[in-house]
Formats: C-alpha cells, structure tokens, sequence
C-alpha cells in the first residue's frame, strides 16, 4: 500500500496535533513499568515484537526476581534467553540484555543519574551493542525522565500519511528534529506525544487496514 498522501499537516502543526490528541484521548500512562529497571529492561525487549509479548517475558523475569543488572550480568545466558523467549530473538536480546546491564553497573553503578545531560547519555547508550536510537531514546525518556522524542514506527508511518514527512527513508533524527523545533523541551509532553502516537498507531493507522474515518487525526484536519 502506498501510505504516502497529499499533505494535510505541516511541521508547524505538531504542537497543535499534541493538544487535539491528548484533549481527546486523555493521558496514556505510558511507558508501563514499575522500576526504572523494569522500563529500560522493556525497551531492549519489545524491538521487532509486541508488547503483549514483553509483557510475557517481563513477568518471567519478575517472577524469578531478575529485574536487576547485576543479577542479569550474573545469570547463564541460555536461562536468560528462555526466560524471555516470549519476546523473540530471544538468544539476541538475552546478550543486548547483559551488554546493557554490565554498562549501567559500569557507568552508572546500577543507578539512573539524572545529573548526566541527555545528549552525552544519549551517545553512551548507542556505544552499547544492541542499543539503537528508538531504545536509547525510550530509555532516556522513560526511565532517566528526561526530554528527548521518540521515534518509532507508528510515529513515521502516521507522519508519512499526512504529508508532514514526504519519505519513509527520512533519517530517525531529522523527524525527531521537526518535534524539538516545533514543541517546548517538556518530559511530560514528549511522554504523552509518544504514547498518543502509539495509541493511533495500534487502533487507527495500522499498515494494513488503517480506520482513517474514525481516526481523531481527521476531526482536527476538517476544523
């Protein structure tokens, strides 16, 4: 299916966009997660897969009390691996895991310094095999509650539609750069922006089968 579409919104619009959805759907409580621990562990979990999915593999781990880096460091990979094998590529992401736990013991001591600036955070975690800029980002806003937007695929796909982008090989930061010149540095509304995208991304703007005449999205287009 060809999602591209005459333009309807402009990068002037973002801001506007975030109030129309959250003024219609509410905050999201989003990202779910009880520790930070728990977030950052989420976000290497859920690449290429659901989160029905990772909730599976979290609760593996909750149940067996592994919600710890130094306690993943520590665990035999295979076990590891099994333990979260509801999320896919699970061999993968047990090694991504341990790669991210031995760098939050290492630089951090196991703890989210929230004095560190984001962007020196930011290039710290990409030096992690298996840490790319969605996951990076996710944990920095997420779990180091700092501001900084997430690119995800609902995002370009829904940008993509409404001609604010006009390719899907547009780079990850150049769409996130369009969110820092049009929206003010908050961690509460780049927060809430992610999830409304995740929201009408699932039930709205699928790939597939998009619900585009019931999409909120469109509300604000005719007004």
């Amino acid at each position: 299916m060809d999602l591209k579409v005459e333009p309807q919104l402009s990068s002037k619009d973002l801001f506007l966009l975030y109030k129309h959805l959250y003024d219609y759907l509410g905050p999201q409580y989003w990202w779910p997660g009880e520790t930070k621990e728990e977030i950052s562990i989420g976000a290497i979990l859920t690449q290429n897969t659901t989160w029905k999915n990772v909730e599976k593999a979290i609760e593996n781990l909750k149940r067996e009390g592994l919600l710890d880096f130094k306690k993943i460091l520590e665990l035999d990979k295979d076990y590891l691996a099994q333990l979260i094998k509801p999320s896919g590529y699970y061999n993968q992401k047990a090694q991504k895991l341990k790669n991210f736990a031995e760098f939050m013991l290492k630089e951090f001591g196991g703890k989210f310094d929230v004095s560190i600036d984001k962007w020196s955070l930011r290039e710290k975690l990409l030096s992690v095999k298996g840490v790319g800029k969605e996951t990076a980002d996710s944990i920095i806003l997420y779990a180091f509650e700092k501001p900084i937007f997430v690119v995800d695929a609902y995002t370009k796909r829904i940008l993509l539609r409404h001609g604010v982008i006009e390719s899907d090989k547009i780079e990850y930061d150049e769409i996130a750069k369009l969110f820092y010149l049009s929206i003010p540095e908050d961690v509460k509304i780049y927060n809430e922006y992610h999830a409304l995208f995740v929201n009408i991304g699932k039930n709205y703007c699928s790939k597939r089968t998009p619900k585009c005449n019931e999409c909120p999205i469109k509300k604000l287009i005719k007004d």
